[in-house]
């Protein structure tokens, strides 16, 4: 192979090298998603104490609701990303299902939660993905009463693990359609008149479906 050879051969591979990081560089590193969420709660919580000792266990429970919800993702790699979910507080209402009880009232959690993704196929149409994180639940706006004199309270904050799976496919250009699962560990004591009678493990499993975009 002669010089004039090698510099056309060395030129049509720079060429071909930068045709397809320029094709892998249209999506960008960053995405954005909107999703509706259903929140199903798991509504566990551990029989009472004093001086509520005669609540049985799993008798709190907290409604299912279905949620707005905005993520950004960023990729260090292809295979490797970050996803900040995030959303507005959301009024919940809460049941006591025992002692002739029945609905107490109300609080409102904020969310927020952060996970490391893989994505196992990055440059397919279709791109499934697992992830694992850290949630943290800002509880206020607590209004619950169990009855004259007795006022129930809720922590203000909770820290849990984050599961998640999912996958984006794509449409067309840089929007993609997004199915996703998480399992979200929350949970609270629950007081009444300041004496903790229980603890709440709201756990919700979250199931989403919503699009996005790549940049």
């Amino acid at each position: 192979m002669n010089g004039m050879q090698l510099g056309i051969a060395i030129g049509a591979v720079g060429l071909a090298f930068s045709a397809g990081v320029s094709a892998q560089q249209t999506e960008g590193s960053w995405m954005v998603r909107a999703r509706a969420v259903n929140l199903g709660m798991d509504n566990s919580n551990s029989a009472g104490q004093a001086p509520l000792a005669a609540l049985p266990a799993d008798s709190i429970s907290v409604n299912d609701k279905t949620i707005p919800e905005a993520d950004i993702t960023y990729f260090f790699t292809p295979n490797i990303a970050a996803e900040l979910v995030l959303t507005v507080p959301q009024k919940q209402n809460v049941t006591i299902n025992a002692l002739g009880i029945g609905a107490v009232g109300t609080f409102k959690h904020l969310p927020p939660t952060l996970t490391l993704q893989y994505h196992f196929a990055p440059t397919a149409t279709v791109r499934p993905y697992i992830g694992a994180g850290i949630n943290y639940t800002r509880i206020s706006g607590v209004s619950l009463s169990a009855g004259p004199g007795a006022t129930l309270g809720l922590e203000n904050d909770s820290t849990g693990l984050a599961l998640q799976a999912g996958l984006d496919y794509k449409l067309s250009g840089n929007m993609f359609l997004n199915f996703d699962i998480k399992k979200i560990y929350i949970q609270s004591d629950v007081t009444l008149n300041g004496a903790k009678i229980s603890t709440l493990k709201l756990d919700p499993l979250a199931i989403g479906v919503g699009v996005g975009w790549r940049f």
